[in-house]
C-alpha cells in the first residue's frame, strides 16, 4: 500500500499540468509563455527557499543548478517553442517519447534495465497519446520538432540525474525542489525579458492564474513529483506523464466545453493502459523476502512542471 499510495501521490503532478492550458488561456495575458514560465517557476522556488530555510553547500551548488535548467530552464523554453510552432497535438505526441529517454539513460547510469513489458508500455502511451491529440493535416516544423525532442531529453535527462544524485542527508524534497525552481526560474528571467520584454499589466484574474500555476501547479507538483522519482524507479516515474494530456482532455471537455469523439476516449484507454502497465511491472518486480530470514525494519522519518501548450485538449507535458 505504500507503493501504491507513492504512484497515487506522483500521479497527481501530471495530472495538474494538464490544467495548465485552460489556466492560461481562461486567466493569463496572451503571447506571454516565457513570462508564465517564469512566474510559475521563481516565485514557487523563492517561497520554498523561504519556508525551508536550506541552501545548498559544496558541490549541490552546482548540481541544483543543472537540475533546475534541465527540468525548468531549459525545458520550458523549449516546450514553448515547440507548441508554438507545431500545430495541434504534434508538441504532445513529441514530448511523449519522454519514457523512451529515460528507459534509455536509465539503464545507461542507474542499471535499471528496461525490459520488454516497460519498453512495451511506453510505446502504447505514446499511440494512445497520439489518439488523444493528433488532428487530421497536423503540419510538421523542423525547428519545432528538434524544439520538442530536445524538450523531452532535457526532462528526461533531468530525471534520470534527480534519481542518481538523490538529494544531501537531511534536506527534505521541498527544499531541493525550491532549489530546482529557483536556479530555473533565474534562468528563463533574461530569456523572457529579452523576447517578450517588460511584463505586462496584470488583473485580477491574471493574478490568480499566476497563483494557481506557482503554487499547485509548480511548486506542489514538482514536489510530488521529485518525491516520486526519490522512491520508484525513474522509468516509472516518467510513465506517469501520460497523465499529462489526458487530465487536459478531461479538463477541457469539462470545462472549456471540448467535445471527445470516440477515437479520443479509446486513445485515452490506451494510453492509461501504458500507464498502469508501466506500474504494475515494477511492482511485480519486488521479490518476496523468505519467511525464514529475519527481517529488520526501517521506518523513514515523514517528509517529503510548462505551461504545457495544448492546442484544443493537447498537452505536451508538464
Amino acid at each position: 500500500m505504500s507503493r501504491l499510495s507513492t504512484i497515487a501521490l506522483t500521479a497527481l503532478a501530471p495530472l495538474a499540468w494538464g490544467s495548465t492550458y485552460a489556466v492560461t488561456t481562461q486567466l493569463l495575458p496572451p503571447d506571454r509563455p516565457l513570462f508564465a514560465g517564469l512566474m510559475r517557476a521563481l516565485p514557487a522556488g523563492l517561497v520554498l527557499l523561504a519556508a525551508t530555510r536550506a541552501l545548498p553547500r559544496g558541490a549541490w551548488w552546482w548540481k541544483s543548478a543543472v537540475l533546475g535548467t534541465l527540468n525548468i530552464g531549459a525545458f520550458f523554453p523549449l516546450l514553448f517553442l515547440a507548441a508554438y510552432r507545431l500545430p495541434g497535438g504534434v508538441a504532445s505526441v513529441v514530448g511523449s517519447v519522454g519514457p523512451l529517454f529515460v528507459a534509455g539513460l536509465a539503464a545507461a547510469l542507474l542499471s535499471e534495465r528496461p525490459s520488454a513489458r516497460t519498453l512495451t508500455a511506453a510505446v502504447i502511451g505514446a499511440v494512445g497519446v497520439s489518439l488523444v491529440v493528433l488532428r487530421a493535416g497536423a503540419g510538421f516544423d523542423a525547428l519545432g520538432l528538434l524544439a520538442g525532442v530536445a524538450g523531452s531529453a532535457s526532462m528526461s535527462a533531468g530525471t534520470v540525474l534527480t534519481k542518481r544524485w538523490g538529494r544531501p542527508e537531511g534536506v527534505g524534497p521541498l527544499a531541493f525542489t525550491g532549489w530546482q525552481l529557483t536556479a530555473g526560474g533565474l534562468l528563463i528571467a533574461p530569456v523572457a525579458l529579452l523576447v517578450e520584454g517588460l511584463p505586462p499589466a496584470l488583473d485580477a484574474r491574471a493574478v490568480t492564474g499566476y497563483a494557481y500555476l506557482a503554487v499547485a501547479n509548480t511548486a506542489a507538483a514538482y514536489w510530488l513529483w521529485f518525491r516520486g522519482i526519490g522512491r520508484l524507479p525513474a522509468t516509472s516515474v516518467s510513465l506517469l506523464g501520460f497523465l499529462s494530456p489526458l487530465s487536459a482532455a478531461a479538463i477541457g471537455w469539462a470545462i472549456l466545453d471540448q467535445s471527445l469523439t470516440p477515437v479520443q476516449l479509446l486513445g485515452m484507454a490506451i494510453a492509461f493502459t501504458g500507464t498502469l502497465l508501466g506500474q504494475l511491472h515494477y511492482q511485480r518486480r519486488v521479490a518476496p523476502v523468505p519467511a525464514s530470514v529475519p527481517v529488520l525494519v526501517s521506518v523513514p522519518m515523514s517528509h517529503q512542471t510548462s505551461f504545457p501548450e495544448t492546442p484544443r485538449i493537447s498537452s505536451p507535458t508538464r
